[in-house]
């Protein structure tokens, strides 16, 4: 059974994950917030310490490593890669969520390789950044209408398209980008290829001005006639059409309770500082006391940390299910849809609460709350998670329950 308690095996990384987020990630997190596109040099260092406890084994593992649920289960309950990764994110995010989205070899294509990527496969693309483009300009949360072509050609596909909102689209050095084999053969067909960026025809069009995570590049990628390796075919290169859209969205299993983590991190940053502008303002949070009896603001603090506890353990349960193997779908939806929601809600009453201070740029709390609003869209939106929760639970398919 889950002990919703930080594994004491882990308990020493996260503290180094903490330490990072507040000594190194703080100190300039305005400074790129304001420098849009600028690379944040500074990362390059945390990346090669990064590396160097992976390398020792001093990183417990992080690092999520996928949701394989045709992989033999362990005995016992295991406090993995999956739960390793979620924890340290929280704590990175609370440093800054954009700084954290930027890191070298830690993008959202790496999460994808390591759900659906072969043995093989995982030696071969070990040490790759992968950012994920599967969004286009035709579509946005709805990924089965898919319209950029994979097209078999000898010992390589051929593949052609535009994806927009690429996270790391620019720095990556490889693009996880999903194609479909044969549009008329439905969601079955889509298949996600790692596309390396010195790939022939493929070509960053322009990067995008956004509202929040501003240190972090989003670009719009063109693919034109790119020439790929068969192998960098992500899983299984068979269409089934009996298993549908399900082998893509397992993706999505292992990168929706990172995304609730990052919401959860940045919403925590906010009722930290917060807690401490009330205290300077001589309003006491207090446990012990009904929240109807405290000062008006105290009694929101109340509501809005009890919110975002209900979020941690909703990620934390779907991280658990993925390090022991257990299908996770319907858990990491709910945790990224209750997680990214209250995310923003935490983060815009944060900026309410401290009324002028909350709002002006002499603290961090207008920036989080800027940045949190991405992580309530990005990976399905709320109204597409609540979508999928009610199918998982009322046991309709995607034809049945619009």
């Amino acid at each position: 059974m889950i002990n919703l308690e930080t594994p004491k095996k882990q308990k020493a990384f996260i503290e180094q994950a903490h330490q990072v987020a507040m000594n190194m990630l703080r100190p300039i997190s305005r400074k790129y917030d304001l420098a849009e596109h600028a690379y944040p040099k500074e990362l390059d260092m945390l990346a090669a310490m990064i590396d160097g406890l992976e390398s020792s084994g001093s990183s417990e593992g992080a690092g999520a490593a996928g949701v394989r649920v045709d992989a033999p289960v362990d005995k016992g309950n295991k406090n993995g890669s999956n739960i390793a990764s979620v924890l340290s994110v929280i704590e990175m995010c609370w440093g800054d969520t954009g700084l954290m989205l930027a890191f070298p070899r830690q993008g959202l294509g790496n999460s994808a390789i390591a759900s659906v990527a072969t043995d093989e496969q995982m030696k071969r693309f070990k040490g790759t950044w992968a950012s994920m483009a599967i969004t286009e300009p035709s579509f946005g949360s709805d990924s089965s209408a898919i319209t950029t072509t994979a097209v078999k050609d000898g010992d390589h596909y051929v593949i052609n398209g535009e994806k927009i909102f690429v996270t790391a689209g620019d720095r990556s050095d490889s693009i996880v980008v999903w194609a479909t084999l044969d549009k008329s053969l439905g969601k079955a067909a889509i298949k996600s290829f790692v596309v390396f960026k010195d790939t022939p025809g493929v070509k960053v069009e322009r990067l995008e001005h956004k509202l929040g995570i501003r240190a972090s590049d989003t670009a719009v990628i063109t693919f034109t006639d790119a020439r790929v390796p068969a192998e960098n075919l992500l899983g299984n290169p068979e269409i089934n059409v009996k298993e549908g859209f399900a082998g893509a969205m397992a993706t999505f299993d292992n990168t929706r309770p990172l995304v609730a983590g990052m919401a959860v991190g940045c919403a925590k940053a906010s009722l930290d500082l917060t807690r401490d502008l009330l205290a300077q303002a001589g309003v006491e949070i207090d446990y012990d006391k009904p929240a109807y009896l405290q000062h008006a603001a105290a009694a929101k603090f109340l509501q809005l940390e009890a919110d975002l506890e209900g979020a941690l353990l909703l990620t934390m349960q779907a991280a658990w299910m993925a390090d022991n193997k257990k299908p996770n779908s319907l858990e990491a939806s709910m945790s990224k849809a209750k997680a990214g929601r209250v995310g923003s809600d935490v983060t815009l009453s944060c900026v309410e609460l401290c009324t002028a201070v909350g709002y002006a740029e002499t603290e961090l709390l207008e920036k989080w709350a800027r940045d949190s609003k991405i992580l309530d869209i990005f990976e399905g939106t709320q109204q597409i998670q609540q979508l999928i929760v009610a199918r998982r639970v009322l046991g309709l398919s995607s034809a049945e329950l619009k």
